[in-house]
């Protein structure tokens, strides 16, 4: 894996990315970078995508960037800078109420939050938390819109609780071990099973809230599909059998959190792959109570959101166009 120093124009910033894997370099590869906003399973499957061949498959040169910061991934996704990318659906929702409505969902691979809160064993409730740091990615990530939802079902404000920043899963871990905050948000095998082998628990555990959120979406712009749709279809299409190898061949999965993520313990991986994988999307389907949710958790700061339907945030011509040409079907079908 290499570093490369890429300079976001959009932000004024220049940021690190992590490029996930060297694009292959066959003469008719269509060249196309993508970005993704976590190191988790749910958007695991541009790795596994290249681990089985499946970007050489579709003549794909396809370049993987790692950006953690949701508003960074919508800036760059608006520089044109990268022309798809996986992402939880928030920040790219409030940018769509701003005015950047070239911005568009064209799949989505989960739309319920699996995050979870794990805090310090003196912690035994919801309402312990109040006062307290808790730690979560960054503000408009998916465990940020996790924290406010969790907290509010258990009569708490987020107001009522010191958000720290942490920048990351890895990071939300490292917080908690070292005793920077006194509660985290965890999602996935980078998470929960490691804390609560150092004796934290749960205070809250977010799979059983099943709360309806766009939580690994695929994304582009509509003046890029207008340019280059055949691509961008076949980059559907490689997620699409990505997803469903996560469904069907766990060994290949964990191989590759485990080359990814650095993480060989079997019973970490199980329990990450149990929560994950009740709540992905098999067919890339798109649930309009995730981007609802979202629509309404925005428009308590920005009143545009009223007027924006999921429908206008979605484009579904790849989606049914797999469906109506048998794609998946044929798809789930092989062995």
């Amino acid at each position: 894996m290499r570093t490369h120093l890429v300079a976001n124009s959009c932000c004024g910033v220049m940021i690190f990315v992590a490029l996930g894997f060297l694009p292959y370099s066959g003469l008719a590869a269509e060249k196309l970078v993508g970005i993704h906003s976590a190191r988790t399973m749910s958007q695991s499957m541009p790795w596994i995508a290249e681990e089985i061949g499946l970007f050489r498959k579709y003549d794909l040169n396809f370049q993987l960037v790692y950006i953690s910061s949701a508003a960074m991934v919508t800036a760059a996704m608006l520089s044109g800078d990268s022309e798809v990318a996986i992402t939880g659906g928030e920040a790219i929702i409030r940018a769509f109420a701003q005015g950047a409505t070239d911005l568009v969902f064209i799949a989505s691979a989960k739309n319920t939050l699996t995050h979870s809160i794990l805090a310090k064993p003196e912690i035994k409730r919801p309402e312990d938390l109040k006062g307290k740091k808790l730690g979560l990615t960054r503000l408009g990530s998916n465990s940020h819109y996790f924290v406010i939802q969790a907290l509010r079902q258990n009569g708490i404000e987020p107001t009522d609780v010191n958000l720290i920043q942490t920048g990351g899963q890895f990071e939300n871990l490292a917080a908690l071990l070292s005793g920077a905050v006194d509660a985290a948000t965890m999602t996935g095998p980078s998470g929960g099973t490691k804390a609560i082998a150092q004796g934290f628990r749960y205070v809250v555990y977010g799979p059983d809230l099943r709360i309806p959120f766009a939580a690994a979406t695929l994304v582009t712009r509509r003046s890029a599909m207008r340019a280059r749709g055949p691509v961008i279809e076949k980059f559907v299409r490689v997620m699409a059998e990505g997803v469903k190898i996560l469904f069907t061949d766990k060994e290949l999965t964990y191989k590759v959190l485990a080359k990814q993520l650095r993480i060989n313990d079997r019973k970490i991986l199980d329990a990450a792959y149990d929560e994950e994988i009740k709540v992905m999307e098999p067919r890339l389907e798109f649930k309009t109570e995730a981007f609802q949710a979202i629509l309404d958790e925005t428009a308590r700061v920005d009143p545009r959101a009223k007027k924006i339907k999921p429908q206008d945030l979605i484009d579904r011509r790849y989606v049914d166009g797999l469906r109506q040409s048998g794609f998946f079907d044929e798809l789930w079908a092989r062995k």
